[in-house]
């Protein structure tokens, strides 16, 4: 037993953020040992989708210093496809700028999720996915570091070249 309660609370003392326990086999002297170095890294790290740009909506400007901008991709997924909107924050709102609906693009993200009680005393939980990075789709990312076939096939001279 660690000594500590299961509903304790513990914040980082350098932002007072709340933190979270190391995984299982973390090394914290790789990364730095302060709990808001790993919140940090574990913010990083995240998950990463293809699929079809179906909607793209505008930037909003919730108050002076938070705007955000939603998107829907389309994911391939058997017969029904499936349509999922991410969201982008802050200086990112731009990163979907030259993409247009039908587009097939690359995601990175990170999901979110936060506790809000209403002032009648109701709970409710939301889920976001806060996009970190968007690129255009390329049939090579499909196969990983393999480089493109290439476009036409080799011509061989009656001589070899040595």
């Amino acid at each position: 037993m660690n000594g500590r309660s299961a509903g304790a609370r513990r914040v980082c003392a350098q932002t007072g953020a709340p933190t979270i326990d190391r995984p299982i086999g973390w090394n914290a002297a790789a990364i730095g040992s302060k709990p808001c170095e790993i919140r940090s890294m574990l913010r990083r790290m995240g998950f990463q989708i293809t699929g079809r740009l179906h909607r793209i909506f505008d930037p909003e400007q919730k108050t002076e210093r938070f705007r955000k901008r939603d998107f829907v991709l389309e994911l391939a997924d058997g017969k029904f496809p499936q349509f999922v909107q991410f969201q982008l924050t802050g200086d990112r709102c731009e990163a979907i700028d030259s993409y247009r609906e039908n587009d097939q693009v690359k995601v990175e993200f990170s999901l979110r999720g936060r506790e809000w009680k209403s002032p009648k005393g109701e709970t409710r939980f939301f889920n976001s996915l806060d996009v970190w990075t968007v690129e255009r789709a390329t049939d090579g990312a499909s196969r990983g570091d393999e480089p493109p076939m290439p476009e036409h096939a080799p011509s061989f001279a009656d001589e070899p070249p040595f």
